[in-house]
């Protein structure tokens, strides 16, 4: 009996643990990409940024970028971004960031006027990413 016991506990201990592995994933397919407002936070940006439906577009300056960026970005600085609405997808996600938050938002509610649908501001830029931790590239 002592031995069934423990097989028991053992096994109910690997489905809490398995349980709590799965959680990451379920939040990931929980966001709906179609509801999201103007403003997003990093946390939510950082569980969309890699979904193939999603584009993240830094508008800073190259040194900037180049100091440290989110992984997978699309640089095209903010004084560019008239000329080249050509590569800037209106068929997908797009989150605007730069440095602090400023510039995105310009940005966003400049692409709102051109017609974008599906464009969002990272609220804080990249101060607030690495302030919340999440990794950059040089």
């Amino acid at each position: 009996m002592k031995t069934s016991g423990i097989l028991l506990m053992m096994s109910i201990l690997s489905l809490i643990l398995s349980a709590c592995g799965a959680a990451p994933n379920s939040a990931k397919t929980a966001i709906d990409l179609k509801t999201l407002p103007t403003n997003i936070d990093v946390k939510t940006v950082a569980v969309i940024k890699d979904l193939p439906e999603v584009v993240v577009l830094d508008v800073r300056e190259p040194f900037e970028f180049a100091e440290g960026h989110i992984p997978g970005v699309k640089l095209i600085p903010v004084d560019e971004v008239s000329s080249r609405l050509n590569e800037i997808p209106k068929d997908k996600t797009v989150v605007v960031t730069c440095r602090s938050g400023n510039r995105s938002d310009q940005v966003t509610a400049y692409l709102q006027s051109r017609g974008y649908t599906r464009v969002h501001n990272m609220v804080g830029g990249i101060l607030a990413w690495q302030r919340a931790g999440f990794k950059v590239e040089k």
